[in-house]
């Protein structure tokens, strides 16, 4: 089917964003009382993973009454038909090369070889909810969202381009209140500098791009926009990396997204979108 009938961005991206905040910033209250007790841990880490599940239920709501859209997501979900090896490949590696190669760049510049050690815990927490579990619990999630309408419902309306640079922009602006909670992810980056911050704001940018092409190339499979951001997350904390390691990989992603652009122009600013043939 075409991407037509994902036609309501404006009432989906108001909902999935206006929910999923309301849950967090009341997390974000718990997570500074102190002191603090395991009943407020709970609680903290329930709101943070209900706001996280927000986004898929209005998606599968838009989508449902439809039986043609309900179709076209099942085939989606896990459906890898006539996808060529190659964006499979690019899915399972580009992350964990992207970041192998930045920390091995930073090594240039005096940074420790310490960083290609594996971690031996995660960076962060939402409450009772460590952050290994919620590395693999997040992007399948979120991708049950974005790749289920929220992308489609831009793509049908502008180009691939446009869509993947408003999507950054909204993405950016969803995980502020993330920021707010004590121990998240997010939380701990504002901690470190504004530097970091901005890099996590940037870093988006290519990212999306990035995902969109593949997801674009791949017939719009969601599980292969899971996989992406399941290794972007999982390899992000695997090692001890340093955080301006991080930095060079937001570069590295950056190029390799303008060298896309650049090599495959109709591909991103054509307004029309056409399905990848197989």
């Amino acid at each position: 089917m075409t991407i037509e009938k994902y036609h309501r961005p404006l009432l989906f991206y108001i909902l999935a964003t206006a929910i999923p905040w309301s849950f967090w910033l009341a997390a974000a209250y718990l997570s500074h009382i102190t002191p603090t007790n395991q009943y407020l841990r709970a609680a903290v880490g329930i709101l943070g993973v209900i706001g996280l599940f927000a986004p898929m239920f209005i998606a599968f709501r838009l989508i449902w009454p439809d039986a043609e859209m309900r179709k076209d997501l099942k085939s989606r979900i896990i459906g890898l038909k006539g996808v060529k090896p190659v964006y499979l490949i690019i899915t399972c590696f580009l992350m964990p090369a992207s970041i192998l190669l930045a920390q091995a760049i930073s090594l240039l510049f005096g940074y420790s070889a310490d960083q290609f050690s594996l971690s031996s815990m995660s960076s962060f927490s939402v409450g009772i909810f460590p952050g290994w579990f919620l590395l693999f619990l997040a992007p399948l999630v979120e991708e049950l969202a974005w790749h289920s309408y929220g992308t489609d419902s831009l793509r049908q309306r502008m180009s691939l381009l446009k869509a993947s640079l408003l999507f950054s922009i909204f993405w950016a602006f969803w995980h502020m209140p993330l920021s707010l909670i004590k121990d998240c992810y997010q939380s701990n980056v504002a901690e470190m500098g504004p530097l970091y911050s901005l890099n996590f704001i940037v870093s988006m940018i290519p990212y999306v791009i990035l995902m969109n092409w593949l997801y674009y190339k791949t017939n719009r499979s969601i599980l292969v926009a899971i996989v992406l951001h399941i290794t972007a997350g999982f390899f992000n904390e695997a090692f001890n990396t340093h955080p301006d390691s991080k930095i060079i990989q937001t570069g590295l992603l950056l190029v390799l997204a303008v060298y896309l652009i650049i090599r495959e122009k109709d591909f991103f600013l054509k307004r029309e979108y056409m399905e990848e043939s197989t």
